[in-house]
Protein backbone atom coordinates (compact mmCIF):
# COMPACT_ATOMS: atom_id res chain seq x y z
CA UNK A 1 0.00 0.00 0.00
CA UNK A 2 2.95 2.57 1.15
CA UNK A 3 4.54 1.60 -2.66
CA UNK A 4 1.70 2.24 -4.14
CA UNK A 5 0.98 5.57 -2.60
CA UNK A 6 4.92 6.31 -2.82
CA UNK A 7 4.68 5.76 -6.72
CA UNK A 8 1.44 7.78 -7.40
CA UNK A 9 3.03 10.47 -5.63
CA UNK A 10 5.90 10.31 -7.74
CA UNK A 11 3.95 10.32 -10.71
CA UNK A 12 1.90 12.98 -9.63
CA UNK A 13 5.19 15.45 -8.42
CA UNK A 14 6.44 14.07 -12.61
CA UNK A 15 3.05 15.46 -14.26
CA UNK A 16 3.02 19.00 -12.54
CA UNK A 17 6.99 19.52 -13.17
CA UNK A 18 6.28 18.31 -17.11
CA UNK A 19 2.82 20.91 -16.93
CA UNK A 20 5.10 23.67 -15.05
CA UNK A 21 8.02 23.08 -18.06
CA UNK A 22 5.52 23.18 -20.56
CA UNK A 23 4.42 26.43 -19.69
CA UNK A 24 7.11 27.78 -18.94
CA UNK A 25 8.45 26.93 -22.14
CA UNK A 26 5.20 28.42 -23.46
CA UNK A 27 6.55 31.68 -22.35
CA UNK A 28 9.94 31.53 -23.12
CA UNK A 29 10.73 29.22 -26.12
CA UNK A 30 14.23 29.97 -26.07
CA UNK A 31 14.43 29.08 -21.75
CA UNK A 32 16.72 28.09 -19.95
CA UNK A 33 19.11 30.31 -22.64
CA UNK A 34 19.98 33.68 -21.11
CA UNK A 35 16.95 36.26 -22.17
CA UNK A 36 17.65 38.70 -25.33
CA UNK A 37 17.89 42.28 -24.71
CA UNK A 38 14.27 42.78 -26.86
CA UNK A 39 12.50 39.62 -25.75
CA UNK A 40 10.65 37.54 -28.78
CA UNK A 41 9.88 34.93 -27.14
CA UNK A 42 5.62 34.20 -26.40
CA UNK A 43 4.93 36.20 -29.63
CA UNK A 44 5.58 33.83 -32.58
CA UNK A 45 4.19 34.81 -36.04
CA UNK A 46 2.58 31.86 -36.62
CA UNK A 47 0.50 31.82 -33.61
CA UNK A 48 -2.88 33.10 -32.95
CA UNK A 49 -3.83 36.06 -30.10
CA UNK A 50 -7.35 35.95 -29.54
CA UNK A 51 -8.88 39.23 -29.17
CA UNK A 52 -12.60 40.76 -27.92
CA UNK A 53 -13.55 43.34 -29.97
CA UNK A 54 -14.71 45.97 -27.48
CA UNK A 55 -15.91 48.83 -30.39
CA UNK A 56 -17.12 49.28 -33.94
CA UNK A 57 -17.43 52.42 -35.29
CA UNK A 58 -17.82 53.98 -39.13
CA UNK A 59 -15.32 56.82 -39.56
CA UNK A 60 -15.95 57.22 -42.95
CA UNK A 61 -18.62 55.48 -45.47
CA UNK A 62 -17.48 52.71 -45.93
CA UNK A 63 -14.94 52.45 -43.59
CA UNK A 64 -15.15 49.96 -40.16
CA UNK A 65 -13.17 51.01 -37.74
CA UNK A 66 -12.54 47.81 -34.70
CA UNK A 67 -11.02 48.30 -31.48
CA UNK A 68 -9.59 44.64 -30.17
CA UNK A 69 -8.38 44.08 -26.80
CA UNK A 70 -6.57 41.53 -25.09
CA UNK A 71 -4.02 41.14 -22.04
CA UNK A 72 -1.35 39.39 -24.47
CA UNK A 73 -1.06 42.14 -27.36
CA UNK A 74 2.73 42.26 -28.27
CA UNK A 75 3.93 46.17 -28.24
CA UNK A 76 4.53 47.30 -31.45
CA UNK A 77 5.66 50.51 -33.98
CA UNK A 78 4.34 52.66 -36.36
CA UNK A 79 3.90 51.08 -40.04
CA UNK A 80 3.17 47.46 -38.41
CA UNK A 81 0.10 45.10 -39.83
CA UNK A 82 -1.45 42.58 -38.23
CA UNK A 83 -3.20 39.33 -39.75
CA UNK A 84 -6.19 38.84 -38.81
CA UNK A 85 -8.34 35.42 -39.47
CA UNK A 86 -12.09 36.14 -40.40
CA UNK A 87 -14.72 33.75 -38.88
CA UNK A 88 -15.01 32.26 -42.29
CA UNK A 89 -11.23 31.49 -41.74
CA UNK A 90 -9.96 33.91 -44.57
CA UNK A 91 -6.36 35.37 -43.34
CA UNK A 92 -6.37 39.48 -44.54
CA UNK A 93 -3.71 42.26 -43.27
CA UNK A 94 -4.47 45.36 -41.67
CA UNK A 95 -2.35 47.85 -40.49
CA UNK A 96 -2.29 48.93 -36.61
CA UNK A 97 -3.86 52.88 -36.62
CA UNK A 98 -4.31 53.16 -32.81
CA UNK A 99 -1.83 54.68 -30.58
CA UNK A 100 1.10 52.21 -29.70
CA UNK A 101 1.14 53.61 -25.75
CA UNK A 102 -2.44 51.89 -25.67
CA UNK A 103 -1.20 48.43 -24.64
CA UNK A 104 -3.75 46.05 -24.44
CA UNK A 105 -5.47 47.32 -27.48
CA UNK A 106 -4.87 47.03 -31.31
CA UNK A 107 -7.29 49.58 -33.68
CA UNK A 108 -7.40 48.37 -37.47
CA UNK A 109 -10.10 49.65 -40.08
CA UNK A 110 -11.37 47.85 -42.88
CA UNK A 111 -12.81 49.79 -46.27
CA UNK A 112 -15.28 47.92 -47.27
CA UNK A 113 -14.53 46.55 -51.24
CA UNK A 114 -17.82 45.19 -52.59
CA UNK A 115 -16.13 43.68 -56.20
CA UNK A 116 -13.13 42.14 -53.78
CA UNK A 117 -12.28 38.97 -52.58
CA UNK A 118 -14.53 38.64 -50.00
CA UNK A 119 -12.56 39.71 -46.54
CA UNK A 120 -14.35 43.29 -46.26
CA UNK A 121 -17.31 42.10 -46.89
CA UNK A 122 -17.16 39.18 -44.28
CA UNK A 123 -15.46 41.82 -42.04
CA UNK A 124 -18.19 44.42 -42.32
CA UNK A 125 -21.09 42.05 -41.86
CA UNK A 126 -19.82 39.41 -39.23
CA UNK A 127 -17.08 41.37 -37.10
CA UNK A 128 -19.58 42.74 -34.33
CA UNK A 129 -18.86 44.50 -30.92
CA UNK A 130 -18.44 41.52 -28.63
CA UNK A 131 -17.59 39.40 -30.83
CA UNK A 132 -14.19 37.67 -30.84
CA UNK A 133 -11.01 37.82 -33.43
CA UNK A 134 -7.53 36.01 -34.24
CA UNK A 135 -4.78 38.36 -34.76
CA UNK A 136 -1.31 37.18 -35.12
CA UNK A 137 1.89 39.43 -33.53
CA UNK A 138 2.45 42.77 -35.67
CA UNK A 139 4.99 42.74 -38.55
CA UNK A 140 6.50 45.92 -38.98
CA UNK A 141 7.42 46.55 -43.36
CA UNK A 142 6.85 50.13 -43.35
CA UNK A 143 9.20 51.12 -40.22
CA UNK A 144 9.65 54.83 -39.62
CA UNK A 145 13.20 55.56 -39.71
CA UNK A 146 14.30 58.70 -37.57
CA UNK A 147 14.68 61.96 -39.44
CA UNK A 148 14.59 65.36 -39.20
CA UNK A 149 11.48 66.03 -41.71
CA UNK A 150 9.27 63.76 -43.45
CA UNK A 151 6.43 64.13 -46.64
CA UNK A 152 3.41 61.87 -45.68
CA UNK A 153 1.32 60.73 -48.67
CA UNK A 154 -2.17 58.96 -48.07
CA UNK A 155 -4.62 57.73 -50.25
CA UNK A 156 -7.82 56.46 -49.29
CA UNK A 157 -7.62 53.69 -46.05
CA UNK A 158 -3.70 54.27 -46.91
CA UNK A 159 -3.76 56.73 -44.55
CA UNK A 160 -4.11 53.95 -41.62
CA UNK A 161 -0.22 52.80 -41.45
CA UNK A 162 0.32 56.54 -41.75
CA UNK A 163 -1.56 57.90 -38.47
CA UNK A 164 0.62 56.57 -35.81
CA UNK A 165 3.68 57.71 -38.07
CA UNK A 166 2.31 61.48 -37.51
CA UNK A 167 1.97 61.07 -33.76
CA UNK A 168 5.45 59.90 -33.62
CA UNK A 169 6.92 62.57 -35.58
CA UNK A 170 5.47 65.48 -34.07
CA UNK A 171 6.43 63.62 -30.74
CA UNK A 172 10.24 63.31 -31.90
CA UNK A 173 10.04 67.38 -33.07
CA UNK A 174 10.17 66.64 -36.80
CA UNK A 175 9.23 68.65 -39.41
CA UNK A 176 6.47 66.98 -41.48
CA UNK A 177 3.25 67.25 -44.03
CA UNK A 178 0.59 65.37 -44.93
CA UNK A 179 -0.95 65.22 -48.73
CA UNK A 180 -3.96 62.89 -47.98
CA UNK A 181 -6.23 62.20 -51.11
CA UNK A 182 -9.67 60.32 -51.57
CA UNK A 183 -12.20 60.24 -53.75
CA UNK A 184 -14.75 61.94 -51.69
CA UNK A 185 -14.45 63.60 -48.02
CA UNK A 186 -17.22 61.04 -46.96
CA UNK A 187 -15.24 58.25 -47.74
CA UNK A 188 -11.83 59.60 -46.23
CA UNK A 189 -11.86 58.21 -42.63
CA UNK A 190 -9.95 60.49 -39.61
CA UNK A 191 -10.57 63.89 -41.06
CA UNK A 192 -11.27 65.08 -37.30
CA UNK A 193 -8.28 63.35 -36.11
CA UNK A 194 -6.37 65.16 -38.89
CA UNK A 195 -7.84 68.50 -38.54
CA UNK A 196 -6.18 68.68 -34.92
CA UNK A 197 -2.54 68.97 -36.99
CA UNK A 198 -4.08 72.62 -38.56
CA UNK A 199 -2.05 73.40 -42.21
CA UNK A 200 0.50 70.62 -42.16
CA UNK A 201 -2.04 68.70 -43.25
CA UNK A 202 -3.21 68.87 -47.06
CA UNK A 203 -6.80 67.26 -47.91
CA UNK A 204 -7.59 66.78 -51.69
CA UNK A 205 -10.92 65.26 -52.13
CA UNK A 206 -11.07 64.46 -55.71
CA UNK A 207 -15.02 65.20 -56.86
CA UNK A 208 -14.27 68.52 -55.46
CA UNK A 209 -10.10 69.33 -56.74
CA UNK A 210 -9.30 66.19 -58.73
CA UNK A 211 -6.18 64.38 -57.65
CA UNK A 212 -3.37 65.94 -55.66
CA UNK A 213 -0.60 67.12 -57.04
CA UNK A 214 2.51 65.54 -56.41
CA UNK A 215 5.16 68.35 -57.79
CA UNK A 216 5.77 69.75 -54.45
CA UNK A 217 7.30 66.87 -53.47
CA UNK A 218 10.24 67.07 -55.72
CA UNK A 219 11.33 70.67 -53.80
CA UNK A 220 11.53 68.56 -50.68
CA UNK A 221 14.89 69.54 -48.65
CA UNK A 222 17.44 66.75 -48.82
CA UNK A 223 17.25 64.47 -45.39
CA UNK A 224 13.80 64.30 -45.78
CA UNK A 225 12.33 60.89 -45.83
CA UNK A 226 9.00 60.25 -47.94
CA UNK A 227 6.57 57.91 -46.53
CA UNK A 228 3.46 56.60 -48.70
CA UNK A 229 0.63 54.34 -48.85
CA UNK A 230 -2.49 54.24 -51.23
CA UNK A 231 -3.09 52.61 -54.49
CA UNK A 232 -0.67 51.46 -56.75
CA UNK A 233 -0.97 54.24 -59.31
CA UNK A 234 -0.15 56.96 -56.37
CA UNK A 235 2.97 55.06 -54.98
CA UNK A 236 4.27 55.25 -58.19
CA UNK A 237 3.83 58.13 -59.47
CA UNK A 238 5.63 59.57 -55.51
CA UNK A 239 8.48 57.31 -56.55
CA UNK A 240 9.01 59.52 -59.50
CA UNK A 241 7.96 62.45 -58.42
CA UNK A 242 10.20 62.55 -55.05
CA UNK A 243 13.96 63.74 -55.95
CA UNK A 244 15.53 60.89 -54.06
CA UNK A 245 14.24 57.51 -54.83
CA UNK A 246 16.10 56.11 -52.11
CA UNK A 247 14.25 58.48 -49.93
CA UNK A 248 10.87 57.37 -50.62
CA UNK A 249 9.14 53.95 -48.27
CA UNK A 250 6.25 52.55 -49.80
CA UNK A 251 3.05 49.83 -47.80
CA UNK A 252 1.68 47.33 -50.37
CA UNK A 253 -0.82 44.92 -49.63
CA UNK A 254 -0.25 42.92 -52.34
CA UNK A 255 2.29 41.67 -54.45
CA UNK A 256 4.69 43.78 -56.14
CA UNK A 257 5.80 42.66 -59.83
CA UNK A 258 9.79 42.43 -60.51
CA UNK A 259 8.95 41.62 -63.98
CA UNK A 260 6.75 40.72 -66.77
CA UNK A 261 4.56 37.50 -65.90
CA UNK A 262 5.68 34.19 -68.32
CA UNK A 263 4.20 30.90 -68.19
CA UNK A 264 6.15 28.06 -67.10
CA UNK A 265 5.51 24.61 -66.12
CA UNK A 266 5.14 22.64 -62.14
CA UNK A 267 6.10 19.57 -61.71
CA UNK A 268 4.30 17.65 -58.93
CA UNK A 269 7.16 15.64 -57.19
CA UNK A 270 5.17 13.25 -54.86
CA UNK A 271 1.51 13.47 -57.07
CA UNK A 272 3.36 12.84 -60.59
CA UNK A 273 2.41 14.62 -63.40
CA UNK A 274 3.50 18.89 -64.15
CA UNK A 275 0.70 21.29 -64.84
CA UNK A 276 0.61 24.52 -66.82
CA UNK A 277 0.97 27.94 -65.88
CA UNK A 278 -0.21 30.37 -67.32
CA UNK A 279 0.92 34.09 -67.79
CA UNK A 280 -1.89 35.92 -66.41
CA UNK A 281 -2.71 33.28 -63.99
CA UNK A 282 -1.03 32.28 -60.17
CA UNK A 283 0.89 29.01 -59.65
CA UNK A 284 -1.72 28.56 -56.62
CA UNK A 285 -4.67 28.80 -59.32
CA UNK A 286 -2.78 26.03 -61.72
CA UNK A 287 -1.72 24.05 -58.66
CA UNK A 288 -5.51 24.00 -57.36
CA UNK A 289 -6.67 22.21 -61.02
CA UNK A 290 -5.33 19.05 -60.00
CA UNK A 291 -5.11 19.04 -56.52
CA UNK A 292 -8.25 21.30 -55.78
CA UNK A 293 -7.65 20.54 -51.76
CA UNK A 294 -4.46 22.92 -51.89
CA UNK A 295 -4.97 25.23 -48.92
CA UNK A 296 -4.95 29.04 -49.30
CA UNK A 297 -6.27 32.65 -47.90
CA UNK A 298 -4.85 36.23 -48.81
CA UNK A 299 -3.54 35.36 -52.18
CA UNK A 300 -1.16 38.45 -51.77
CA UNK A 301 1.77 36.40 -50.41
CA UNK A 302 1.34 38.13 -46.84
CA UNK A 303 -0.27 34.74 -44.70
CA UNK A 304 1.82 32.19 -45.68
CA UNK A 305 -1.12 29.63 -45.83
CA UNK A 306 0.04 28.55 -49.63
CA UNK A 307 3.59 28.43 -48.70
CA UNK A 308 5.68 24.77 -50.49
CA UNK A 309 8.56 23.65 -50.36
CA UNK A 310 10.74 23.96 -53.93
CA UNK A 311 12.78 20.84 -54.74
CA UNK A 312 14.41 22.32 -57.92
CA UNK A 313 14.55 25.35 -59.84
CA UNK A 314 14.85 29.42 -59.34
CA UNK A 315 11.68 31.02 -58.05
CA UNK A 316 10.77 34.92 -58.79
CA UNK A 317 9.84 35.68 -55.16
CA UNK A 318 6.92 38.18 -55.22
CA UNK A 319 5.76 37.84 -51.55
CA UNK A 320 6.21 40.11 -48.20
CA UNK A 321 6.25 37.28 -45.60
CA UNK A 322 9.43 35.17 -46.24
CA UNK A 323 12.78 35.31 -44.90
CA UNK A 324 15.93 35.27 -47.07
CA UNK A 325 16.41 31.65 -45.63
CA UNK A 326 13.17 30.53 -45.98
CA UNK A 327 12.97 31.41 -49.99
CA UNK A 328 16.02 29.05 -50.55
CA UNK A 329 13.92 26.27 -50.35
CA UNK A 330 10.19 27.17 -50.14
CA UNK A 331 8.11 29.82 -52.33
CA UNK A 332 4.24 31.17 -51.74
CA UNK A 333 2.18 29.59 -54.45
CA UNK A 334 -0.60 32.39 -54.84
CA UNK A 335 1.94 34.82 -56.06
CA UNK A 336 5.50 34.00 -56.43
CA UNK A 337 6.74 32.45 -60.11
CA UNK A 338 9.08 30.67 -61.29
CA UNK A 339 12.21 32.70 -62.65
CA UNK A 340 12.40 29.75 -65.76
CA UNK A 341 10.69 27.67 -67.65
CA UNK A 342 10.53 25.25 -64.95
CA UNK A 343 9.91 24.48 -61.69
CA UNK A 344 9.37 21.33 -58.94
CA UNK A 345 7.91 21.36 -55.77
CA UNK A 346 7.11 18.67 -53.00
CA UNK A 347 3.46 18.28 -54.11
Amino acid sequence: MRRALAVAAVAGAAVLTRRALRRRVGRSPLWPLPALETPISGHSPRRWLRTLIVSRSEPAEGVLRLVLESDELPAWTPGAHVDVRLPSGLVRQYSLCGDPADSGRYTIAVRLVEDGRGGSREAHAQLVEGAELEVRAPRNRFELLPAPSYAFVAGGIGITPVLPMLRAATEAGADWTLLYGGRSRASMPFLPELAAYGDRVTVVAQDEAGLPDLAPLAGIRPGTLVYCCGPEPLMEAVREAAPEPAAVHLERFGAAATGPARAFTVELARTGGAVEVAADESALSAVRRVLPDTPYSCEQGFCGTCRHRVLAGPVDHRDELLTDEERADSMLLCVSRAASDRLTLDL
